[in-house]
């Protein structure tokens, strides 16, 4: 194997997907729950919508304990804009995304499709036994 090994062994498919309308509530419990950094949000055909951070849950949070109420879906609190991988993207090129970015994760599409999360800590790991 080398650094132009693709993604394909590095994604992770068993980190939590949440949906646009799911209460913000639920969304910051499964974070935390998961103990992930992020969470990608998808609709029902798997398309990715946006990504929901821990960070992006501070607000909500915040907001639930000054007012004993939680409000919001998690549409209101994600973030759209979202840059994201391509599964054929080799190791090397996904370093360097970490490197310009300061994003724990990268979700991973196979052409539009979500298939799962690329952490930054598996990328790093996977540089050590390439060197």
């Amino acid at each position: 194997m080398s650094a132009h090994e693709t993604l394909h062994a590095l994604v992770r498919t068993d980190m939590p997907v949440l949906t646009p309308e799911m209460p913000i509530r639920r969304a910051v419990a499964t974070l935390v729950q998961a103990q992930a950094s992020a969470a990608a949000v998808i609709d029902n055909s798997s398309a990715l919508q946006g990504i929901l951070s821990q960070k992006d849950c501070f607000r909500p949070s915040l907001n639930a304990s000054y007012y004993q109420e939680w409000k919001g879906t998690v549409a209101e609190f994600m973030s759209p804009d979202v840059m994201t991988l391509q599964v054929n993207t080799n190791v090397t090129t996904a370093a360097e995304a970490f490197l310009e970015h300061s994003f724990r994760v990268f979700p991973v599409l196979d052409g539009e499709q979500f298939i799962g999360m690329l952490n930054r800590s598996d990328v790093l790991k996977r540089l050590i036994e390439l060197g």
